[in-house]
């Protein structure tokens, strides 16, 4: 018994006090959280995916929702340039018969027309396929006119275009203005006015009564009675101002000006100078009120005489061409004409008669009064030095035109800047005028405008 008491009591428990050595590690475990495990370290070869029904069968690993939708936009964008393109495809080879077809068609256009082409004339419409035609360096022909030439705008006279070997009709120049013609028109007004003019007061007054005023006030002829001059005529020595008036009237006019020269009417094959007369004066009723200023008119309007050869007979017709558009059938209108010569003593009677040149004006050499008037215009802007004395070389007796003057001027300029002096004295214009007049008179016969 007293064995067993004290064995069952250390069984049982002991003090209150007292603790097993293994109590505090359980504790500690059962106040820590549960932790996984640590991935084990892969040891040996990579398995490969398993192949099979099963494989097939297993779902793939779904990504969030944001990216599968950028991943679906881009597919879509894909499928739709494929889509795109496929279209492109299908219709390039589509048209591609129709432009094969259009490039073929034109191709035997081309072949029908010939290249190069021959510039022609329509004489006269024979039915709806045929016509005669002519060129300038040939006769006329009977040729046909093919189906696909607008038949609305052909008429006789109108420039055409024909096949260089069977000169059939081909097409049609739309714009039949002559190009010599476009540029004989002034565009830009010359700078020359009426206060450029030394004297020719009366030349100033006669040109604006038989040009100008007809112009700007018709009803002032109407109320009187009378018809305005067709036309007026400079004649006078070289130098004396007949080109600078007819700047001078260029520039205070309205009106559309043609300049040319009398030269320029005379051409290489036959019909081409009257034909270019006549498109002049209708160009210039076109663009009315107008005023054809025709320099060096002693070129085409000498007198007739028995011509020997084939340029002196294509020259006179121009002259008959001129006289017929001075004083013909048809009306000028507002078509003024201004002609200008050094000889018209040359010029053949029908071009100077009234009706066709009513006004011919004279420009005699220049007197004192106007000698000064001439001086003072051109060295108004020249640095003069206090000993120039210009009553010397107005009152001399030499002959001066206003050209003459002119080049006195300008060469007395280039002496002072060629000793680098900015002033001009007295003994440069002496040294001028000596220069002038001896290359004057050195190529001039003396007494020709005598």
């Amino acid at each position: 018994m007293g064995q067993g008491s004290p064995g069952g009591m250390g069984k049982q428990g002991g003090l209150p006090g007292d603790r097993k050595p293994g109590d505090g590690a359980a504790g500690d475990k059962k106040d820590k959280k549960f932790e996984p495990p640590a991935a084990p370290s892969r040891v040996g070869r990579k398995q490969r995916k398993q192949r099979g029904p099963e494989a097939a069968a297993r779902l793939p690993p779904v990504a969030p929702l944001s990216k599968c939708r950028l991943r679906l936009l881009k597919l879509d964008r894909v499928k739709d340039y494929l889509l795109m393109e496929e279209e492109f495809g299908a219709s390039q080879e589509r048209l591609r018969p129709s432009e094969d077809k259009t490039e073929e068609d034109r191709s035997k256009v081309d072949d029908l027309r010939g290249t190069p082409m021959s510039v022609g004339s329509l004489e006269e419409i024979i039915d709806e396929s045929h016509a005669i035609v002519s060129s300038s360096v040939g006769p006329e022909y009977y040729v046909s006119v093919l189906s696909f030439v607008d038949k609305d705008q052909l008429e006789p006279g109108c420039s055409i275009l024909m096949h260089n070997k069977v000169l059939s009709v081909v097409g049609i120049l739309q714009d039949e203005v002559d190009p010599m013609v476009s540029v004989m028109k002034v565009e830009k007004a010359p700078l020359e006015s009426y206060a450029d003019i030394g004297g020719l007061d009366a030349q100033i007054q006669e040109i604006k009564e038989a040009v100008e005023l007809p112009l700007t006030h018709p009803e002032l002829y109407e109320d009187i009675g009378i018809r305005p001059p067709k036309g007026v005529i400079l004649y006078g020595e070289p130098g004396t101002g007949k080109t600078l008036l007819a700047k001078a009237v260029a520039n205070s006019t309205s009106a559309t000006f043609l300049r040319v020269v009398g030269s320029e009417l005379i051409q290489k094959y036959l019909g081409d100078g009257p034909k270019l007369v006549r498109e002049l004066f209708r160009v210039a009723d076109d663009l009315s009120p107008s005023i054809v200023f025709i320099d060096e008119i002693d070129a085409v309007g000498t007198k007739r005489y028995d011509a020997h050869s084939g340029g002196e007979r294509e020259i006179q017709r121009t002259m008959l061409e001129l006289l017929n558009q001075l004083d013909g059938f048809d009306s000028r209108g507002d078509v003024k004409v201004i002609l200008a010569t050094n000889r018209i003593e040359s010029l053949d009677p029908a071009l100077l008669r009234p009706g066709r040149i009513d006004r011919k004006i004279e420009f005699p050499l220049p007197d004192i009064k106007t000698r000064r008037r001439i001086f003072q215009i051109h060295t108004a802007k020249m640095t003069l030095a206090e000993d120039v004395n210009l009553e010397e070389f107005v009152m001399t007796k030499d002959e001066f035109s206003g050209a003459d003057i002119k080049a006195i001027c300008t060469e007395a300029g280039l002496l002072a800047l060629r000793e680098r002096r900015m002033k001009v004295t007295h003994a440069d214009f002496k040294k001028a005028k000596e220069k002038v007049m001896f290359k004057k008179k050195e190529g001039v016969p003396e007494g020709l405008y005598m």
